[in-house]
């Protein structure tokens, strides 16, 4: 037999009714009063929602976002958050005074504070849901490929930072790799406003990476190329690079038309070229299988394109690989490039940019890698980031001990994309056992 239970006064004094028993409906006035206050009540929970990251909500933290990463995100988002707490706060004042005096003017005020608030919900919600996707990858089976990148750009920094001739502030947080599927590598670098943070500043590199590059890796030199992108401003060279091209094309006799389109080109060209330096001879078959297209695709000139043609795009390498004294690399790849592509024609390109081609390139690979910048403590990008015929036997000799599926030892990270891709070249391994060789080693650095 089920025990009656018996009822307890209210903590105002007034008894409570019945089990079972059905409360009044409200009056009209309680269920205005009612609404009101639950309007100021819902933007508090959305402040309250909208909280800071925590370094322990995102899975192991080897792989997870660095404390550094989520203190800028926070830092940017604290910006959110305090006009956001201040219309709150404004919402539950003229919610309180509206409940007293629910009059015409009164109420106009509280949707118009409640307008005001959700803007602000909006604007936080929205940057803080870009982060939470990006954060979120790190819990789930894609995690040890993103930090093995992580890694990579990690390594990229630290060696460019150790070779400038002068000290400069280092740069925190590190790049942060992302999935994004349906799209290609990219980039935002540090410090410029982002549409989809609302146009305010992005506070550490964000690295974009495709999921076909992710299981293919000896193409990641894509993550070479993209830190790149960020060194050239970081390191000071932003402006530098196409002030040194423009004067040193206009020097050599190249049209002013030409020059401009060079110029253009500076991030792109000033990218592939620091990957390179960056990584070595097997950059350029990781950059070949970008370019190496239709021979309309690879030929093709679009006024307005960032990158350089293609197929100028591939000569400009092939030229760097020369100067960096890998003459029998150089010769290989620009045999290979003349196979695919056999006649020298550029399509919708003035006639000019081809006829000064063989003169431009030398010019522009001379003025990014051969020339002395302040920035770099008067040293060339050649010298910062420095890499000759011992580096490339370091790569080599590591691409054998990831084939046979041992530790590659203290080779740097970096080096283990021109090595993964060594292996594959010279069928040391099958594809499937060098990829996961790969990120088994750099998933382990992380730990």
């Amino acid at each position: 037999m089920r025990a009656a239970v018996k009822a307890l006064p209210a903590a105002s004094g007034a008894p409570v009714p019945p089990a079972g028993a059905r409360r009044a409906r409200p009056s009209g006035g309680r269920e205005l009063e009612a609404w009101v206050l639950s309007q100021a009540t819902n933007v508090e929970r959305h402040l309250d929602a909208l909280r800071p990251f925590r370094w322990s909500e995102f899975g192991d933290p080897a792989t997870g976002p660095s404390r550094a990463h989520l203190a800028a995100v926070n830092r940017m988002m604290a910006t959110l958050r305090g006009p956001l707490f201040t219309a709150t706060r404004v919402t539950r004042r003229t919610a309180q005074e509206a409940v007293k005096r629910p009059e015409q003017a009164e109420l106009a005020r509280l949707l118009q504070a409640k307008s005001r608030a959700q803007r602000w919900v909006r604007t936080t919600e929205r940057v803080w849901d870009f982060y939470l996707d990006l954060f979120n990858q790190r819990q789930g089976a894609f995690a040890p490929w993103l930090v093995a990148c992580d890694r990579v750009a990690l390594d990229c920094y630290q060696y460019a930072y150790l070779g400038i001739g002068r000290w400069r502030s280092i740069p925190t947080p590190p790049p942060f790799c992302y999935l994004r599927t349906g799209s290609g590598p990219a980039t935002s670098r540090r410090g410029i406003p982002l549409r989809r943070l609302g146009n305010r500043l992005n506070p550490f590199p964000l690295i974009q990476l495709p999921y076909h590059r992710l299981v293919n890796p000896w193409t990641l030199g894509a993550v070479l190329h993209e830190v790149s992108h960020n060194l050239q401003n970081d390191l000071g060279l932003a402006r530098a690079i196409p002030l040194q091209v423009a004067a040193r094309l206009v020097e050599a006799g190249v049209p002013r038309e030409v020059t401009s389109v060079w110029v253009r080109w500076n991030r792109e060209t000033f990218a592939d070229l620091s990957a390179l330096l960056l990584g070595g001879p097997a950059v350029v078959g990781s950059l070949f299988d970008v370019i190496g297209r239709t021979e309309l695709e690879t030929t093709g000139f679009a006024p307005r394109a960032v990158h350089p043609v293609p197929y100028l795009r591939a000569k400009i390498s092939v030229e760097l690989l020369r100067r960096m004294g890998f003459a029998r690399h150089a010769k290989s790849y620009a045999s290979m490039w003349h196979k695919l592509y056999p006649r020298a024609k550029l399509v919708n390109a003035p006639p000019a940019l081809l006829k000064t081609a063989d003169k431009a390139i030398p010019t522009v690979v001379d003025a990014m890698c051969f020339t002395s910048f302040p920035s770099l403590g008067h040293r060339s990008l050649a010298k910062v980031l420095r890499f000759e015929a011992k580096e490339q036997a370091m790569i080599e000799e590591a691409a054998e001990r990831l084939a046979d599926g041992v530790s590659p030892g203290v080779v740097p990270e970096r080096f283990l994309i021109g090595a993964v891709r060594f292996a594959l070249d010279q069928r040391m391994a099958p594809p499937k056992r060098l990829s996961g060789f790969f990120m088994e080693e750099l998933g382990r650095r992380a730990r």
